[in-house]
Parts: structure tokens; sequence; C-alpha cells
């Protein structure tokens, strides 16, 4: 980009955690168009400056223009944050790939799996639009903790350094900061699996169990997801870091976090549709668990914890029983050797090919 060029992002989809990354690229003084489909709350972004059904009263950076313009927003931008739920992810990209050209970024953040093929968000983008730069986000990223300032890191993960560096250039900041990684395979997984074990720990938390119970389950909620991540490509030693465990205790803790809430609220003796209906926002560890459950099972992969979240959402089970099932399992020794990464990942030769010279030019 030209010195003379103008500073443009657009972020597709205005809920919380689409409004906040449109607020911090305000903030960087890029120019941001916000995509939404509600006419209300375009206008009351444009105009008040909030999107209260998502943030409250937070006030959002005067660079952030909502627009219901697919079109516009598309051909708008140097980087696309594309954030909208899983379900609607694949009917979004299709449209969008109408408008983007192929040197274009598009930079997924939305943290979930299609249910048919397991799809991550990034190989929907390429899918669907003629963009073959993808890369996704994810991190310890409560959208209201960001959009009031609390400092935190995140990871943008690409076989692209073109997308790691662009990312870095216009998201960074001093309260958002940003870090690389080459295996977007074990970061999308990270993002979206994280959210069965938020559900979780809502469960544990709204039955009153303390710091014990929540540090056994986060320990091994993720050495579930590096077994599952490393049956389908990703690197293990990714679900050690900000997308992984990070992610992991913001929300398995935080009553921000929408996952969490369900569980909470299952534990109250709320029924799942009820919960999902009041919520008023998508809460994505409830289709994540159906899929990651049935692949679990086809794959054979042990992961007791996620089989005890997908009983008590799908087949009736009481959080009491399903803590009782998991309690009095058969004992076993702790499975370390699923956290070590122990040889190259599978994956797209092409999308590994650009990830290995990326690593070998930062390493140079």
């Amino acid at each position: 980009m030209s010195e003379s060029a103008p500073r443009t992002a657009s972020v597709i989809g205005g809920g919380s955690w689409g409004t906040a990354l449109a607020h911090i690229l305000g903030t960087h003084g890029y120019e941001t168009l916000l995509w939404m489909r509600d006419e209300d709350t375009v206008r009351e972004v444009n105009e008040e400056r909030t999107n209260r059904r998502y943030l409250g009263d937070a006030p959002i950076d005067p660079h952030v223009e909502a627009t219901s313009d697919l079109a516009r927003s598309a051909t708008h931008a140097e980087l696309i944050l594309v954030v909208v739920p899983s379900k609607a992810f694949r009917q979004v990209a299709n449209a969008l790939g109408d408008h983007v050209v192929g040197d274009q970024i598009l930079v997924s953040a939305t943290k979930g799996l299609q249910e048919d093929g397991m799809k991550r968000m990034s190989q929907i983008l390429r899918e669907e639009t003629c963009c073959r730069k993808v890369g996704a986000l994810s991190g310890p990223n409560l959208a209201k903790e960001v959009l009031d300032g609390h400092p935190t890191s995140t990871v943008v993960a690409s076989p692209f350094e073109e997308v790691i560096e662009k990312a870095e250039r216009m998201l960074s900041g001093p309260r958002f900061r940003l870090y690389g990684n080459f295996d977007i395979v074990g970061v999308e997984l990270a993002g979206a699996l994280k959210n069965i074990y938020a559900i979780a720990g809502g469960v544990a938390a709204g039955l009153g169990f303390a710091a014990n119970t929540q540090s056994a389950l986060i320990t091994r909620g993720l050495a579930e997801m590096c077994r599952f991540g490393k049956r389908f490509g990703a690197d293990p030693a990714t679900f050690q870091g900000l997308a992984g465990v990070g992610d992991m205790i913001a929300t398995c803790t935080s009553t921000l976090s929408r996952n969490h809430t369900v569980g909470r609220l299952l534990a109250g003796g709320g029924k799942l549709e009820d919960i999902v209906e009041s919520l008023g926002m998508v809460a994505e560890g409830v289709e994540t668990t159906r899929v990651v459950h049935h692949y679990a099972r086809r794959e054979r992969i042990y992961m007791p914890i996620a089989e005890a979240v997908h009983r008590m959402l799908f087949e009736g089970a009481t959080p009491e029983s399903a803590l009782t099932t998991l309690m009095e399992r058969a004992s076993r020794y702790e499975d370390l050797d699923s956290l070590i990464h122990t040889g190259p990942v599978a994956g797209d030769s092409v999308v590994e090919s650009a990830r290995l010279a990326a690593l070998n030019r930062r390493l140079e």
C-alpha cells in the first residue's frame, strides 16, 4: 500500500466481537466499515456510537461506520475480518465471494466449526471466495473487556506471512497485542474446542465448585483438546498458547463468556432451548459440542469431559449425573504424550509449503 493510499478495513458481523474489533481498528486510525444486517443497529452505531444489544453503552470509535451494504464493505478494505456465527458463515462467505478480489486478505475471527465435514472457518473462506491469503484470529478476548480497554493479547494464524504481518500492523496497539502463528489448524481448533470446556466451567461454577475443580477441568480439558487437534493435523504446542490454554482460562472462569453462562444456567436447572433463547446471542460451544462429539466417536478419540457436556446438552443428563460418571471412571495414568509435538502436521500441501517458507524466512 502506498503512503497516500487510504487506511481502510472492514469487519463483517456486528455482534459483540465484531464491534469490538471494528472499534480497535478505528482507534488505530483506520476508516472501518462494520457490516451488519439490522438497519436499526446501523443507525444506532452511526448516530449514537453504541451497540447496546451486545455491548451496552460502551462508546464506539468515530472512525467506524456501520453499513448493511456488503458489496461496499468488501471492496472498501485492505483487510477484511469476518466475524459472523459459524452457522451463517458459509452463506455470508459465499455472498462476500461475489465482491472480493484475489489479492485481498480475509481473516476469520469466528470460533466455531461447520457441522458438515467439520470445516474450519478459514477453509470456508477459501472455498467460497477467490481469496487465498486467509487467516484466523483467536485468543482470550472477551469483547466487553477489549472494548473497555483492558490489556490483552491474541493470536493471528495463517500459512502466509503477509497475512500475519498485516493483521499485526493494523490491530496491534497499546492495549491489544498480537502474536503470529503459522499453525492455522491448531489455532482454529483451539478456539472452537475451548467453548465446550467453557460450558463445563459454567456448570462447575453453577454447582458451587471452586478453584480445584476449575483447575482440574482446564488441565484435563486441555489434554482432550490436544488429543483431538493432533488427530486432525494441529501442532499440540499451539494448545499451550493464547488460542488454547489462554482462551480456556478466560472463558472457563468468566461470567462474560456466553458458553460459561450456558453451563451456569444448565446447572441451575434451565432447559437448553430456553437458555439459548434467553441469551439473545450465539453460544458457539453448543453446536461445537455436537460436531466434536460426532468426530471424536468416529475417530475413537478419548474425550470424557466433552462426552459429559454432550450428555448434558443433548441426552438429558443432569449435571450431577454427568459429574458422577466423570469422577467414577476407571483410574488411568496421566496422558501427557498428547501435549507433545511428535512430527509434521498434516494439511493442504499449498498451505504447508507457504507455512514452511515463511517460517524459514523468519529464522534466517
